[in-house]
Parts: C-alpha cells; sequence; structure tokens
C-alpha cells in the first residue's frame, strides 16, 4: 500500500503543490529540495513511492532514479520523474534508469491523485 511519499524538486512552489495535493488525498508527504536530499531521505527512511524532478542541480531525477534502484529497497517501489521533457529519447532514457513512468509539467493536481491511486491498486488485492 502506498502511504509514505518522498516528493523531491527543486521548486519550492512545487514542492509545495505536491505536498498539498497529496497531503489532501491522504498521503504521508516528505519533501526534498535536490536529488541529493532525496537519496539521503531515501536511504534514512523506506518510502512506497519517490516522484522526482529530472532538472535539478548536482543530481539529476535520472541520477537518483539509478542510484535508488541499485538499493534493495527500491528495487520494485514505484518511482515516478516529474519533467517538461516529453522525448522518446528522455523516455527511453528514464526507463533505462530504471523510473516506472513520467509526469509531464504543468502539473495537473488531479491526475497525480489518481495515477498514485492507480499505482497503489497491486497493493491493495
Amino acid at each position: 500500500m502506498i502511504r509514505h511519499i518522498l516528493a523531491i524538486d527543486d521548486s519550492a512552489s512545487m514542492r509545495q503543490i505536491l505536498s498539498a495535493t497529496l497531503t489532501a488525498a491522504g498521503y504521508e508527504v516528505t519533501l526534498a529540495a535536490d536529488g541529493a536530499e532525496g537519496l539521503e531521505s531515501a536511504l534514512a527512511v523506506r518510502f512506497d513511492l519517490v516522484l522526482t524532478d529530472q532538472h535539478m542541480p548536482g543530481k539529476t531525477g535520472l541520477d537518483l532514479i539509478a542510484e535508488l534502484r541499485g538499493n534493495p529497497a527500491y528495487t520494485a517501489t514505484p518511482i515516478l520523474v516529474l519533467t517538461t521533457e516529453s522525448g522518446e529519447s528522455f523516455k527511453a532514457a528514464a526507463r533505462e534508469a530504471g523510473a516506472t513512468g513520467w509526469i509531464e509539467k504543468p502539473l495537473d493536481p488531479d491526475m497525480l491523485t489518481e495515477l498514485v491511486a492507480a499505482l497503489a491498486e497491486p497493493y491493495q488485492a
């Protein structure tokens, strides 16, 4: 079951939107401001879902995903990339890194909550 979500984005306004949207939907949300902080949080606490921005200073979202997928605790955890990119080359790179999927910005809060609920369904069976 998806209860605790890690949301990583270098934009304070995007973190606020993610937190408000997911908290209102009943999830516990932990925020991180960049990939390094996100990795540190993910290694300290086990999350049920990770949402990460792609373009961040230092560690990109795909770098973070590859590192998380190398950790046994995150081999099967859903990880979604938040991005403005929609090209096939990016999607292929995201799949290669281990992303479960991606959400294109600007973010539609309703679509986000529907997607998280859909990802949670296999856990509720």
